[in-house]
């Protein structure tokens, strides 16, 4: 059994008389525990009622949040030619064709997020097994294979999270920094809610979001209320 520390069990005390809060009340709770010393990311998590075996029923995408999520990420972008030099000046750290897919090929993965034109997949698909577990397969479901590749670099290092359930039905979601404002943090949460509810499977059963809860790095999660 993981040991916690003093810290974590206070907050836990903190957290434990706590009924399901309303977002605002939830984010409130979540700025009072006493914290890391690094800036400490807040995530939301979503347990859905989906049969994540189907592959009708499968949640995934990107989503815009209304603040960011408070660091840039690291974007590369396989691609050629005039592509390859917009995804260098939107940003990226890398942007190739071939030479790029080997790279990485031989074990190089240290960045966030992988972007794609659709011609540079027939190449990208051979990282399959090396992307796919680490979650950063370019995919168009989550946007990162575009051909609007400069948008796309912009939008995914100042923030723009992607996401995919897990084999359990679950989704954690980055949605910014313990030291943004309350309004801020509250914001992105209620804007991915709204997302999430609007990527319903029509072929899901019985409720869909069954239970939400927000948590820092270092925090014990606090419950919000599903609506």
């Amino acid at each position: 059994m993981k040991k916690r520390s003093k810290r974590y069990k206070a907050a836990a005390e903190k957290v434990k008389g706590a009924v399901k809060l309303e977002v605002a009340d939830a984010v409130k709770l979540l700025k009072t525990l006493d914290g890391a010393r690094f800036d400490e990311s807040v995530e939301l998590a979503f347990k859905l009622g989906i049969d994540p075996k189907k592959s009708d029923q499968i949640i995934r995408g990107s989503f815009n949040l209304p603040h960011g999520i408070g660091k840039e990420r690291k974007v590369i972008v396989f691609a050629e030619g005039k592509d390859a030099e917009a995804a260098k000046e939107a940003g990226a750290v890398e942007a190739g064709g071939v030479e790029l897919v080997k790279k990485v090929q031989d074990g190089w993965i240290e960045f966030d997020v992988a972007i794609s034109t659709p011609e540079m997949m027939r190449h990208v698909g051979k990282l399959g097994k090396i992307l796919g577990p680490a979650g950063k397969m370019p995919s168009p479901k989550s946007g990162t294979v575009t051909p609007h590749i400069e948008v796309a670099v912009k939008e995914f290092r100042a923030g723009k999270v992607e996401f995919r359930n897990d084999a359990d039905g679950n989704l954690h979601i980055p949605v910014g920094r313990k030291s943004f404002s309350e309004q801020s943090l509250a914001e992105n949460v209620e804007a991915l809610i709204e997302h999430i509810k609007g990527m319903r499977p029509p072929t899901a059963m019985g409720s869909f979001i069954q239970r939400m809860t927000v948590s820092t790095t270092m925090s014990p999660s606090v419950e919000v209320v599903v609506k």
